[in-house]
């Protein structure tokens, strides 16, 4: 478009950085192999790779095949190719550092692509030893440009106890200050591996970590706050439910990342964690705020119908029976009447007051719900859902008119460098702030997207977390200002 400003020429108008929550960077094979090997050796490597064959594997077979087996097309293509200086840059460390004004990013936080697989590997002494290595070739490789790109090691969450170990190496021994959490940790259904261990495997349950999971992570979730590190998940869901067409990988890949994030935002909601951690920062990346606005809603709607005042509304002990008997003789057919002379239960169904056996009824109960404005301050206070450049719906986490009782989402700026759907590093800030040409957000709202709220998100967990760096400035006056004047709910 003719006369369409730069990124570089957006930023410099700005009057505030800009951060990159969430870019990526590539794995480059002979690089990161050599290293592996060096210092974990060949087990080790082959245990890095594996992710990426298992994708290959499933690109090597044919959709009858994949049908056969009920496997997912995977990413075909799925990083830049025909713009060679973006793939070189998400290669290239000092590249991207050397880019950076280019694209009008002033720190970016950078995640990896094919240690994503990594956190999830089956065999614990494979998964933590290759965890490990990964950690400590990122913190020598990212060093040195530290000033303006940070990268995120990866934290296995299998067990609180590996968790814990691996968050203590890689804060107090590494240095490093960004965490990736795997999330949607794959378990045995124990009545099935009673039945047939062999097949066992094939039908795990998804462990969300903060609800109804195997173990108590609340240690882990203590011992970031002591770290003062914020937890990140970047867990998708393709190959997984509904995302398993043998020959599509859109209508796999279009909502994954959003689903992983709701049902670990859910749980650690709904599991009472916010009520317990309350400085500590949550963030669920890739797949925008439009799931949230949904949630945050649906959260509210549901405890309006739920609570347990609200409960008593269908309670079967405050039924009415004689007046259900009488109306049901005078307006139904004779048959129903002669029926429900004879028993009430044939109309209230069998079982109608079963709980399930559970204890506690109050689906909130964790959470200490009182009113429904507590669970807008709990919500809002402690998430961050990370969006997409060029992303419409940005706008509704925003939206207060839309968003019950005038709640504001904290959404965090992220670019995705260096992945398939950034085509052009130089223009995602261009992407990013056509919300603000379209006046579907304000300069203010723009501001929180791409400076404040990552600075709130990292900076208040870890006041130290931008010390040194491009933005340390600028941060300092965020972080000291006013409660009232930079939280907004």
């Amino acid at each position: 478009m003719p006369g369409k400003l730069s990124s570089k020429e957006i930023h410099d108008r700005l009057g505030h950085p800009v951060i990159d929550a969430d870019g990526h960077w590539l794995e480059f094979g002979p690089s990161i192999s050599d290293y592996l090997k060096r210092i974990a050796g060949p087990k080790v490597v082959e245990s890095f790779r594996s992710r990426n064959q298992r994708v290959q594997h499933a690109l090597m077979m044919t959709p009858e095949e994949r049908r056969d087996q009920r496997r997912a097309q995977e990413a075909f293509w799925g990083v830049p190719a025909k713009n060679t200086l973006d793939r070189a840059t998400a290669i290239l460390p000092r590249l991207m550092y050397e880019r950076l004004d280019e694209f009008g990013f002033d720190f970016t936080v950078l995640y990896p692509t094919a240690a994503l697989g990594v956190l999830f590997l089956a065999d614990e002494e494979m998964r933590r030893a290759t965890c490990r290595a990964f950690n400590m070739y990122i913190a020598d490789e990212f060093r040195e440009f530290s000033d303006r790109m940070t990268p995120a090691a990866v934290i296995p969450m299998h067990s609180p106890a590996e968790a814990i170990e691996e968050l203590d190496y890689v804060v107090k021994t590494l240095g490093l200050k960004v965490i990736l959490m795997g999330s949607m940790v794959r378990r045995t259904i124990p009545a099935v591996a009673r039945k047939n261990p062999e097949a066992a495997r094939f039908a795990p349950w998804f462990d969300v970590l903060g609800l109804d999971s195997e173990h108590d992570y609340d240690p882990v979730w203590a011992r970031c706050a002591e770290l003062g590190v914020s937890p990140t998940f970047h867990t998708g869901t393709r190959g997984v439910g509904f995302r398993v067409s043998p020959t599509n990988f859109t209508f796999n890949h279009i909502g994954h990342f959003a689903v992983a994030g709701e049902a670990v935002c859910k749980a650690l909601f709904l599991g009472g964690v916010t009520r317990r951690f309350p400085t500590l920062n949550f963030a669920f990346l890739e797949g925008g705020v439009g799931w949230a606005c949904n949630l945050y809603s649906d959260l509210i709607g549901h405890w309006k119908k739920r609570n347990l005042k609200a409960l008593e509304e269908v309670n079967p002990a405050n039924l009415d029976r004689v007046m259900l008997r009488e109306l049901v003789q005078r307006y139904g057919s004779k048959e129903l009447a002669a029926k429900v002379t004879q028993s009430t239960t044939i109309l209230e169904g069998v079982g109608s007051d079963a709980t399930g056996g559970i204890t506690e009824l109050d689906d909130f109960a964790a959470c200490k719900i009182d009113r429904a404005e507590d669970i807008r301050d709990l919500f809002t206070r402690n998430f961050y859902f990370g969006c997409e450049a060029d992303d419409p719906i940005n706008a509704w986490g925003f939206n207060t008119r839309a968003n019950p009782y005038g709640a504001r989402l904290k959404t965090l700026f992220g670019s995705d460098i260096g992945h398939f759907d950034v085509v052009n590093m130089s223009e995602v800030l261009e992407e990013a702030y056509e919300l603000v040409e379209d006046e579907l957000i304000t300069a203010s709202d723009f501001r929180d997207f791409v400076f404040a709220n990552p600075v709130r998100f990292w900076g208040e967990t870890n006041p130290n977390f931008f010390k040194g760096t491009a933005v340390e400035g600028a941060v300092k006056g965020l972080l000291q200002a006013a409660p009232e004047t930079t939280a907004r709910v």
